[in-house]
């Protein structure tokens, strides 16, 4: 099954040609997770073969403009196109004020039901769930309200090896192996096959952890210690720390720092104030303090495989 984040955007406020407004998907199997949606992100989403009916859930960050103002193109064209699949949609207080209102002044309908679910961005909790993931609230400092998301894999069951499964097993019985169950003798109830002796380590729980717009916060090592991967804001570089501070943002030095403390296996760096038109010297910085960074550019795909757990 994978576990693929595709950047849709990395910019900043200020438009620049080639860098959109941030948004991100993150695919695990036939599930799509959209975290943040600037302007064009529907566009960026076609390039890219995500339909809007394919959205699963919708998770916001924060209500400045270039985190959120693509939201009311892409759920008009799930109008349009008819969706009736329920839509759940997480952000800040105020979101479901904003886009009501819109619609309410632009007469739109929608055909599906829409459920928002106010996020406390104050506070490190459990926000959301289904049968593969959860999601975790990470608070964040900002000039407004704003949090990030803390994606994680359900645990996984251990695998069966084939190898070891007698070939007289029934089908019925495989399937109670598959759920974690021991096979037991129908008349004395004693274990004839346990679960333990036919299977392998499960595959390891993979997670990835967004942190929008926010200043540097020592605080986040431990929310996010030992992600797969983690998307840390850097709008400036560190000559301008103090603008940093300043406007609640954070420098690429400061997002390497904070990978590097949480031992991380994969740092994104995004976000860039429009100021900057060669983003090598934002590499640069990040990679001084944690070599395994990338830029969060347009079109990076990052998977990150399954891989067993030690025994």
């Amino acid at each position: 099954m994978e576990f693929e984040l595709r950047i849709l955007g990395s910019g900043s406020a200020t438009p620049v040609p080639g860098r959109h407004h941030t948004a991100q998907v993150l695919s695990v199997g036939n599930m799509h997770y959209l975290l943040d949606c600037g302007e064009g992100t529907q566009r960026r989403l076609m390039e890219h073969k995500i339909g809007p009916m394919r959205l699963s859930v919708i998770f916001i960050s924060h209500l400045h403009g270039d985190h959120f103002f693509g939201l009311f193109g892409l759920l008009g064209t799930m109008q349009l196109q008819s969706r009736t699949e329920p839509l759940r949609l997480f952000g800040p207080a105020g979101l479901e004020e904003v886009l009501t209102t819109q619609f309410r002044h632009s007469g739109t309908q929608l055909s599906f039901d829409l459920e928002f679910v106010v996020v406390d961005p104050t506070v490190h909790q459990l926000v959301y769930e289904d049968k593969l993931l959860t999601v975790h609230s990470l608070p964040m400092r900002h000039r407004i309200a704003c949090c990030g998301y803390l994606l994680r894999e359900q645990p996984r069951r251990r695998s069966l090896l084939r190898d070891r499964l007698p070939a007289s097993l029934s089908p019925a019985q495989l399937q109670q192996l598959s759920q974690g169950e021991d096979l037991l003798d129908e008349t004395t109830g004693e274990v004839v096959l346990r679960y333990a002796e036919v299977t392998g380590p499960p595959k390891r729980a993979r997670s990835y952890a967004f942190c929008s717009d926010t200043v540097y916060l020592p605080g986040l090592v431990e929310l996010v210690r030992g992600v797969d991967v983690l998307y840390h804001e850097a709008t400036f570089l560190d000559e301008l720390r103090e603008r940093a501070a300043v406007t609640f943002h954070a420098t690429a030095r400061q997002a390497g720092q904070l990978a590097r403390e949480a031992g991380v296996g994969q740092l994104l760096i995004g976000h860039f104030s429009s100021r900057y038109r060669d983003l090598e010297p934002h590499l640069r910085e990040a990679r001084s303090e944690f070599a395994p960074t990338l830029l969060a550019l347009e079109g990076t795909v990052v998977n990150v495989p399954n891989q067993p757990t030690a025994e």
